[in-house]
């Protein structure tokens, strides 16, 4: 079996219990456990009897300790439950049942709001003891989605992640967790870590994330756009403004079929979102510039910017005949020859709202 490999803060922690445990036993021995009506005192006098015989099994010291700490919980009694509980442990390390009484202090810190605390004895659990599973539930598999939602590291929400989705993939949603894990590995700058998660993220295609109602796109977009040879960006947004106007000036559609971005090239009016709006697959320019000029503004669109800029065209082809030609500045940190670079990455129909 595993031993607790105490960190200086929990050290900290369990000296001042073992402290005040030796300052309670030496004036008050189980005094101090002792409280409530009499019918509380009795029950619980009767529990710490019990426990004192030398005599019970692991499982008999199990069910009265439980009882103990229950009978705290149930009076809010969180102190108690949480230097009882540590007592324990510190008296007997070997105890099988340790993993179970760290999650119940750490529950206790949770409903005294010491949620930092809390998140400290669900990480010393995971990492320092072996699982347990109590009423058809893992300890660990507990500890993992409490951290999870508690810890503000992102580097050690990666390790839960990857715990979480190498040893319980099947008690969980498997691809909330793949999602979540990208957006992770995103934030600490591991970009190609997070394109394998934004990758077993497909096959769960259509799970509902909190938070990310765009989640299929994103995760799509990112692994389309880091697989294609990316050979349609420019490194100046003037150059490939430039390009682009020249093609309209001749007519020519293939050759401003060149600059279109070939993954992730969206058309859509200005109000709809990116979820409903369709791809580019059977889109065809030729099809729009057949017998006109295609004409567009001096200057680009005073809503533009330093990321994003939109070229407003009319004359073409269609029954709404002006577009917003998007343009944007490339976010791939991955890359540093593409990172930066510009692309003409899809249409808005129709004028500005």
């Amino acid at each position: 079996m595993k031993r607790l490999r105490i960190r200086p803060i929990l050290s900290i922690i369990l000296l001042a219990a073992v402290i005040l445990s030796l300052g309670c036993k030496a004036k008050n021995e189980n005094n101090y456990y002792i409280f409530g009506p009499p019918q509380n005192r009795e029950e619980l006098s009767n529990l710490f009897s019990l426990l004192s015989d030398k005599n019970n099994s692991a499982e008999v010291k199990f069910t009265i300790v439980r009882e103990i700490a229950n009978a705290f919980a149930r009076e809010k009694e969180y102190g108690k439950l949480i230097h009882f509980l540590d007592d324990h442990i510190i008296n007997y390390p070997d105890d099988l049942y340790n993993s179970y009484y760290l999650l119940m202090i750490a529950y206790a810190y949770m409903q005294k709001n010491s949620l930092p605390i809390a998140a400290l004895y669900f990480d010393i659990i995971v990492k320092n003891y072996p699982d347990l599973t109590i009423n058809n539930e893992s300890i660990h598999l507990v500890c993992l989605n409490q951290l999870i939602n508690l810890s503000k590291n992102n580097e050690q929400r990666v390790w839960y992640y990857q715990e979480l989705l190498s040893r319980f993939s099947d008690k969980i949603d498997a691809g909330t967790a793949w999602f979540l894990l990208g957006q992770t590995y995103e934030r600490i700058g591991e970009w190609n870590k997070a394109i394998h998660a934004y990758t077993n993220y497909q096959p769960y295609t259509g799970t509902i994330i909190q938070g990310y109602p765009n989640a299929d796109n994103y995760a799509r977009q990112q692994v389309d756009f880091y697989n294609s040879p990316k050979n349609w960006t420019h490194e100046n947004l003037n150059i490939l403004l430039a390009s682009v106007k020249e093609a309209l000036d001749s007519g020519d559609a293939w050759q401003l079929e060149q600059y279109k971005a070939k993954v992730n090239f969206f058309t859509r009016s200005w109000g709809q979102n990116e979820i409903d709006s369709g791809g580019m697959e059977d889109f065809v320019l030729s099809d729009f510039m057949r017998g006109n000029r295609i004409r567009y503004a001096d200057t680009f669109d005073t809503s533009s910017n330093s990321t994003e800029a939109f070229l407003r065209t009319w004359d073409w082809n269609q029954y709404i005949s002006t577009w917003y030609l998007y343009f944007r500045k490339i976010y791939f940190p991955s890359d540093s020859e593409i990172h930066g670079n510009w692309e003409w990455a899809g249409i808005y129909y129709g004028e500005k709202f």
